[in-house]
């Protein structure tokens, strides 16, 4: 077979399901000698069982050779690194060859190669006779080795290329990395099962498909049962929430093989998606495999940690994008508990940039190849409860070997939808599946009032379908913006079967320098950049703070809030709240007061809430669901849900009414010291000396009214700001380029008055860009009481401002030595407009180090919100205490904004000698016009007046 063949492969055996058997295997994995060669016609000795291979090196299998030191990996999105001329690719093309030898046990007979994963092209010897060749990369092949294999030392012998006619069809958003990356194995097994259990009304129903063989199930009593005979009896059901699972084992003369049998019934009833009877909502991810040192080459216990960070995550469901995942994965989704769309190995996006031309999706030439594909993992993964949709691959445009692989797979097995995103007619597919739907076309599509198909009749059946979003909320860097919206739509509409993020985790491979790569970082002529830094998961899968958000908006328990009540709401699909315990915590000004335990039913309902104590401060009241036993996937006391309110403040006393300031601490709002109290100093006069204007705490530059020093300490600012370091979705979203052209990163600041005023100080000054004029006129008033410093910045705009701006605040700069923040507001993670939904009001600390998010490209972050007090203070506990009136947004940093925006990987920030402090009155928020709708308009700043004011006061 040469490599612009079409056809998939020769020599394979028949696919069939992934099983675990007790026939004896041998684990071939581990060191392999490995030779790599630039180009495909290296001479094909090295498959001699004598040849010398003392001169190659040594390679772990699994692996992809291009992160052992052989050759470099390479990032496209959307672009082929080769021409688009199909079938043919370069003449340049990276060949690596394999060698492994190992000893037969004796009294072995006959067996088969098993590869779980190759990329691209494989050719495989045993013993010197040549046993076939496979495409298909993220799909396993079997070879006969039986009649070649000699008692004692053998020689396996596999040439992989790196380009070949089915790299056509793996096009698929991630590294290009070739190698041997998933399980060798020689096994005498040969069984094939296909295990069908669906469930009704409290009952399963078992069958299955098997040449030959019995099937005994011993805890529901079934012993010797036929293939083809259905049996009916009482069983619990499996689903995400209860993955309840029954041990099978089928019986054959030579091998007996065990199963995890779950039984569930998928349908779709009236445009809704159902299991076991009940509407389904999937809260799903998008799931690359990746690691950051292995690749796609990802070790067992990682799979583990993915699926156990899921389900701790309120992840119901994945989507296997863009190929099957390894086998393993899918049976820890059996086990924990989530949905699964199981997607073939299929990809040809690169065609569209050639207006899909030539594209193998409407190629009959290509049948084969993708038929090819679907076959072999649906008979791989039909075993598996969680695998609940097929899907025929992803943006593979349109055309008739669709209809090919949809045709087959639903004689094959209908006991599963069809999903497929590229065809909008829905021709093929059984579900409505769209990428990255604004909020407002899914609520159109929710509410059936969507743009209809020019063909009714396919109008008519894609209305009759349930709609889900294969990808949304596109998580790169900062972000996903909006989530919350998208799941109000999903939970109101039950048409809306809900959707899966893109995606889970950064494909930041690990480098010695960059401390993370992306695309280009190898010096690849043709790449996409930090495009596939997306996840919600950072490589080391630490999760970012858009998880912790997506944690929130999936919540399976939702509270809402009364006079003196709480209403628990049941979400589950399949599971009451029995497995919960339910706690309510009174805070005042961020410190405990009180905890109780409340009692919840099962099925929730309204709970009356304890009285709270009477207090002083602004109070708030936290109800948690957290697990009351240990689960599988985690331990007992787990959050899995919580809801926040707002204690009304003690009735105020007529001695009371009067003041609403405390100078001793600055704080606005807090409560007033007693009649009997002293009254506050009066505020000092204004005064000049050489060093400038002092007021208060404070000293002022004479000629530019610009604060220098405050507590004893050496300052910059605040000054008005309105840049921030471009986020990934300002950039690819052109909104950063709009703010660029504008000029907004190179403001002048104009002084036009430094006045005294009634003991205080004001600063009028005109922000604006060069070149414009456009502009703000902004006034810095200043007063004093006692030490401590009010500020009230007024902000008018000047001309026609058509483009959001990035924030409002004002920026000033500490001492070094200012290295510790503790915080009354919302927290502990950061916050935006449209994100920040599992930041919670109390009282937090963190060092400066720590309020930094790693994103792996650099940009904005870390801005806590909704902060009512903050202390910026050095290991000495000196310091300054910014308060609101009533709040602000707080970001403190060892670079500035400038420097932050300069970065390209997390190594290049390098703190300076000052602490960079941003006051921010609003932010514009985040979005996900990194692929996907822009900022809602609820959450755009726009330049309008603004009024906000600040107290300074020693720490």
């Amino acid at each position: 077979m040469e490599l612009a063949d079409l056809t998939p492969g020769s020599g394979r055996l028949a696919p069939r399901a992934a099983l675990h058997s007790d026939a004896p295997a041998l684990d071939l994995n581990g060191a392999w000698r490995f030779r790599l060669s630039p180009t495909a016609h290296a001479p094909a000795d090295f498959a001699d069982p004598g040849y010398d291979d003392s001169g190659w090196d040594d390679l772990p299998v699994p692996s992809h050779w291009p992160l052992h030191g052989h050759g470099a990996p390479a990032y496209t999105n959307v672009v082929y690194p080769f021409p688009v001329d199909p079938p043919h690719v370069p003449s340049d093309n990276p060949t690596g060859d394999y060698r492994r030898a190992f000893d037969l046990p004796a009294g072995w007979n006959g067996g088969r190669l098993r590869f779980e994963g190759v990329d691209s092209f494989a050719r495989v010897w045993l013993n010197g006779h040549e046993l076939g060749c496979t495409t298909g990369s993220r799909l396993p092949v079997e070879f006969d080795a039986g009649p070649h294999l000699r008692p004692g030392r053998n020689v396996l012998a596999v040439r992989v290329h790196q380009w070949s006619a089915a790299s056509y069809l793996e096009d698929q958003d991630m590294w290009w990395l070739p190698g041997i990356f998933r399980d060798v194995t020689l096994t005498r097994s040969t069984a094939d099962v296909f295990v069908r259990a669906s469930y009704a009304d409290g009952r399963g129903t078992l069958s299955f498909d098997a040449d030959g063989g019995r099937l005994s199930l011993p805890e529901l009593g079934i012993d010797g049962l036929e293939p083809g005979t259905p049996v009916t009896v009482d069983v619990e059901p499996w689903s995400a929430d209860t993955p309840r699972l029954y041990d099978a084992v089928v019986a054959f003369p030579g091998e007996s093989v065990r199963l995890r049998v779950g039984f569930r019934t998928i349908s779709i009833e009236n445009g809704v998606l159902l299991a076991n009877g009940r509407p389904l909502l999937l809260k799903g991810v998008n799931r690359h495999e990746f690691h950051p040192l292995h690749g796609r080459a990802v070790p067992l216990a990682t799979m583990r940690e993915d699926v156990l960070l899921m389900k701790r995550h309120n992840v119901n469901a994945v989507r296997t994008s863009h190929y099957p995942p390894h086998p393993a994965f899918l049976d820890l989704c059996d086990e924990l508990g989530l949905w699964v769309i199981d997607e073939c190995d299929l990809e040809t996006h690169g065609f569209e940039k050639t207006g899909w031309r030539r594209n193998p999706t409407d190629d009959p030439r290509w049948a084969e190849a993708l038929l090819d594909r679907m076959r072999r993992m649906v008979e791989r993964d039909k075993n598996h409860p969680s695998v609940i949709m097929w899907s025929l691959g992803n943006e593979s445009g349109t055309g008739r070997n669709l209809a090919v692989m949809a045709d087959w797979t639903r004689e094959r097995d209908p006991s599963r939808p069809l999903h497929y995103e590229g065809d909008r007619s829905c021709a093929h597919t059984d579900v409505y599946s769209r990428m990255y739907a604004s909020h407002a076309e899914v609520e159109a599509i929710g509410r059936g009032t969507e743009e209809p198909l020019p063909d009714p009749e396919l109008d008519a059946r894609r209305r009759a379908m349930p709609f889900l979003q294969c990808e949304y909320a596109h998580a790169m860097g900062l972000g996903p913006g909006g989530l919350a919206e998208y799941q109000e739509l999903f939970e109101r509409y039950p048409r809306l079967a809900g959707g899966f993020v893109w995606e889970w985790i950064d494909h930041g491979l690990a480098h010695p320098a960059l401390g993370h790569a992306y695309g280009g970082d190898y010096g690849e002529p043709l790449h996409d950049g930090n495009f596939v830094i997306d996840g919600l998961v950072f490589p080391d899968r630490t999760p970012s703070p858009g998880l912790l958000d997506l944690k929130k908006v999936f919540e399976p328990v939702r509270f809402t809030f009364g006079d003196g009540t709480v209403r628990v709401s049941n979400p589950h699909e399949h599971r009451d709240l029995a497995h919960l315990a339910f706690t309510a915590t009174v805070e005042a000004e961020g410190e405990p007061v009180t905890a109780h335990a409340l009692d919840v039913p099962a099925d929730g309902g309204e709970v009356k809430l304890p009285e709270p104590p009477a207090g002083e401060g602004e109070r708030w009241l936290t109800v948690r669901a957290v697990l009351a036993a240990d689960e599988p996937w985690a331990e007992a006391g787990h959050e899995v849900a919580w809801g926040q309110v707002r204690l009304p403040a003690p009735a105020a006393t007529p001695a009371a009414a009067s003041a609403t300031q405390s100078p001793a601490t600055g704080a606005l709002g807090a409560t007033p010291a007693p009649a009997s109290a002293p009254a506050p100093a009066p505020a000092p006069a204004l005064a000049r000396d050489a060093a400038g204007i002092v007021l208060g705490g404070g000293r002022f530059d004479t000629a530019t009214g610009r604060l220098a020093g405050l507590f004893g300490l050496d300052v910059e600012g605040p000054r008005l700001e309105l840049w921030r370091a471009p986020t990934d979705n300002d950039r690819y979203g052109r909104l950063a380029a709009a703010w660029r052209d504008l000029g907004l990163h190179r403001l002048t600041h104009r002084v036009d008055a430094v006045e005294e005023d009634g003991g205080g100080l004001t600063v009028l000054t005109r922000v604006a860009p060069a070149a414009t004029d456009l502009g703000l006129r902004a006034a810095y008033r200043w007063t004093a009481a006692g030490d401590a410093l009010e500020l009230t910045v007024e902000v008018v705009p000047e001309g026609d401002w058509t483009v959001p701006l990035p924030r409002l605040g004002v920026v000033m700069a500490l001492p070094a030595a200012v290295g510790n923040v503790t915080w009354f507001g919302r927290g502990p993670g950061e916050a935006y407009p449209d994100t920040g939904m599992a930041a919670r009001v109390g009282r937090w600390s963190a060092t400066v180090e720590e309020l930094q998010t790693p994103y792996v490209y650099p940009q904005e972050n870390g801005h806590r919100a909704g902060v009512r007090w903050a202390e910026l203070t050095g290991d000495d506990g000196r310091g300054v205490r910014v308060t609101g009136d009533p709040e602000f947004g707080l970001t403190v940093r060892r670079w500035t904004t400038a420097e932050l925006e300069r970065a390209s990987h997390r190594p290049d920030l390098v703190p300076g000698d000052r602490v960079h402090v941003n006051l921010d009155h609003a932010q514009h928020g985040i979005g996900t016009a990194s692929c996907g709708p822009g900022t809602l308009p609820a959450y755009e700043l726009r330049a309008a007046p603004a009024t906000f004011r600040l107290r300074f006061a020693p720490a």
